[in-house]
């Protein structure tokens, strides 16, 4: 048997990988989740900041990491300057203070740009779980283990959890576009 609700929360976890993807993005103001995508070559392996140290934003435009171990203060410094979010940390003991600058006219077009880009990949991979959804269904039909009435009311399940999806991508990227631009 068919099963659309499978294809559904596929379609889903496509979804919330975007939305954590978008929060990592800088925007004028501190957030911790900005971090989140990077990675420290700590204890022989690759561990996310958060893993290492407490992140806090005690200010609008100020990102405060309290290291737990003093061995690992210099390695999180190397690892946010090779990421591509343009911070520029300063250590203070254990403790690594990130302030946030104002982006740039030039700066907020191309994280538009990557917002943009983002957002057809996902629209991208929710179109490619249709098309598997799609195949299992002919492939159903056959088999004779699927009539025709039943494929068809489920390609239009299918098909409306697509649309439901991608309409979800465009209300994220604008509102995302819009945090960018406002000033």
């Amino acid at each position: 048997m068919f099963d659309d609700n499978g294809y559904n929360q596929k379609m889903g976890k496509t979804l919330d990988v975007f939305t954590k993807e978008l929060t990592s993005l800088r925007t004028g103001r501190a957030n911790a989740a900005m971090l989140d995508l990077i990675k420290v070559d700590v204890y022989g392996q690759k561990m996310p900041i958060n893993q290492l140290a407490s992140v806090t934003t005690p200010e609008p435009r100020m990102i405060n990491i309290q290291v737990w171990d003093l061995n690992n203060v210099s390695l999180i410094d190397s690892a946010i300057k090779k990421s591509e979010l343009g911070l520029n940390p300063q250590i203070d003991g254990l403790l690594v203070r990130l302030p946030v600058p104002d982006l740039s006219e030039e700066r907020r077009n191309e994280i538009k740009k990557m917002i943009k880009s983002m957002g057809e990949k996902c629209k991208v991979s929710i179109r490619n779980i249709r098309r598997e959804a799609n195949d299992d269904l002919k492939n159903l039909l056959k088999s004779k283990e699927l009539s025709e009435d039943d494929e068809k009311k489920f390609e239009k399940t299918v098909q409306a959890f697509t649309d439901e999806n991608i309409k979800k991508i465009d209300e994220k990227v604008e509102l995302k576009e819009k945090e960018i631009m406002t000033i």
